[in-house]
């Protein structure tokens, strides 16, 4: 502008020259501080973020830099990496918490759980249950026994991801057996066919004189139990017994145990007058017993309803026999889920109950 000025031939003073000058300088500096006021923040922010961002990584990896400065030049980002890093955490400890069942001991006798089951709403719920009190139970073979005419896939998925040892049976009840409106034909209680298949399976597959120890448990899939039964039951000679509670309308059956520890009858009001008034729930079997008595089945026919479990123990022991468990048959260790009235007749019939035993 000033040569321009100039140019045209005008002439000016020394103070009008500064002043021209000024004006001319006085643009650039606004420029200037305008740029300035603007990219000091932006550095500032970007600074922090970069130092915000970086520094964790720096952090879990500083001992190997060269790594860290690939997957920085290859773009890693750092939150992603973080957040596998804790993934990778609560996967191994998911893993952990459930693993298989306890490690196969060769010093403790096998203990044969045998299930009857049939399809109905609650079956997988009730058999989930179950199996998750078996997987904390070292040296545990579930038969499994399924009331129908093919082994069904919900059981086979179940069994395989429950990680058990296991083996699955079908046999289907013939249909004039199975219940009929409310009422069970008392000819062959439930469950009868499929107890007998797992024994026969068993008797089939082990050598009667074999000397791998083993007992034998018949476990329903709606009833609870505590893990300290399956301990009590692995040192069973013949036939052990214990109480099971919330059966036959009282708060729980038992057997009568003397000084001596000798059962020598039974606590129950159910047409207490059977040979072995006992739940199914309420006794175990030493394997080597079952495979020398081979015509010992639970009846099929003739058999009243409740006088299914003495059809199988009159053709193995007596009631000399019985090992009482169990604390001498004063702790509960066992219980009927599906119950009518948990709360129950003749409670307070003198000598039905005992105050020392914890239901």
């Amino acid at each position: 502008m000033c040569s321009a000025v100039l140019s045209l031939g005008f002439s000016l003073s020394g103070n009008e020259e500064l002043w021209v000058q000024s004006v001319l300088e006085m643009p650039k500096r606004r420029d200037i501080l305008a740029i300035v006021l603007i990219v000091l923040p932006w550095t500032l922010l970007i600074t922090v973020w970069h130092q915000s961002t970086i520094a964790p990584l720096l952090a879990v990896h500083k001992d190997d830099g060269g790594d860290s400065q690939r997957d920085l030049a290859a773009g890693l980002d750092s939150k992603e990496y973080c957040l596998s890093e804790r993934d990778i955490v609560e996967v191994v400890r998911t893993e952990y918490v459930y693993t298989r069942p306890p490690p196969w001991s060769d010093t403790l006798p096998t203990i044969h759980v045998i299930t009857p089951t049939y399809s109905r709403p609650v079956q997988k719920a009730e058999l989930t249950r179950l199996a998750n009190t078996l997987l904390h139970v070292p040296n545990l073979h579930w038969i499994l026994v399924e009331d129908s005419q093919r082994r069904t896939p919900l059981i086979t998925r179940l069994l395989r991801d429950t990680g058990l040892n296991y083996t699955h049976l079908n046999v289907e009840t013939p249909r004039n057996y199975k219940l009929r409106g409310d009422m069970r034909d008392p000819r062959i209680p439930r469950g009868t066919m499929q107890r007998n298949l797992a024994l026969r399976w068993l008797r089939e597959t082990f050598n009667k004189n074999s000397s791998q120890p083993g007992i034998v448990y018949f476990a329903d899939d709606d009833n609870t139990y505590s893990l300290e039964l399956f301990e009590e039951m692995r040192s069973t000679r013949k036939v052990s017994v214990w109480p099971v509670a919330f059966v036959g309308g009282l708060r729980y059956e038992s057997p009568r145990v003397n000084a001596a520890g000798k059962v020598y009858g039974w606590k129950t009001v159910f047409d207490p007058h059977r040979p072995f008034a006992i739940d199914m729930a309420g006794f175990a079997v030493n394997l080597r017993l079952i495979l020398h008595r081979p015509q010992a089945y639970f009846k099929l026919r003739g058999v009243k309803g409740g006088y299914q479990e003495s059809s199988l123990l009159r053709e193995l022991v007596t009631l000399n026999d019985l090992e009482p468990k169990a604390a001498n048959c004063t702790k509960i260790l066992v219980w009927h889920t599906r119950t009518e009235k948990p709360v129950l007749v003749n409670e307070g019939k003198k000598g039905f109950t005992d105050p020392n035993v914890e239901i």
